[in-house]
């Protein structure tokens, strides 16, 4: 993959639970996490004495953050009820030069911050509350 822009890397909200993606406006930075827990099945058997893993066994995550500026009252809005109504809707993230991923996200934390001469700013964490799918760009 070759260098991209980092603004390029877009988190987006289901803004009606009928599929509207809208991207969370104001965002400076985005980040996304995925993981996949491990089930170790070791035992006196195994060869040498190394740690064997069940595949296809853990439980994955996706997980999202952002930080940025308030820019668009419609997607700060939808954020902030998304947490207040403990709802889990779609929401997509598109990695420039790899693809897209979508699915189910909770709000886990929102906070807002603001200096005396300075932009107010906020901060979310999403944490996967379903199956996410991927794909890539060709």
């Amino acid at each position: 993959m070759a260098a991209q822009n980092g603004k390029d890397l877009l988190v987006k909200i289901d803004m009606n639970g009928a599929g509207l993606f809208e991207t969370a406006a104001g965002l400076r930075a985005t980040r996304i996490s995925l993981n996949a827990e491990s089930v170790d099945v070791t035992s006196l058997e195994s060869t040498g004495g190394w740690r064997e893993l069940l595949g296809g066994a853990g439980v994955k995550t996706a997980a999202i953050s952002g930080s940025g500026v308030f820019k668009d009252a419609t997607t700060d809005e939808r954020v902030r009820q998304i947490f207040f109504d403990g709802e889990t809707p779609a929401f997509q993230v598109i990695v420039p030069g790899f693809g897209t991923l979508e699915g189910p996200f909770q709000v886990t934390s929102i906070e807002y911050s603001g200096d005396y001469n300075g932009e107010a700013t906020y901060e979310m964490a999403l944490a996967s509350a379903g199956e996410v799918t991927f794909v890539a760009f060709p």
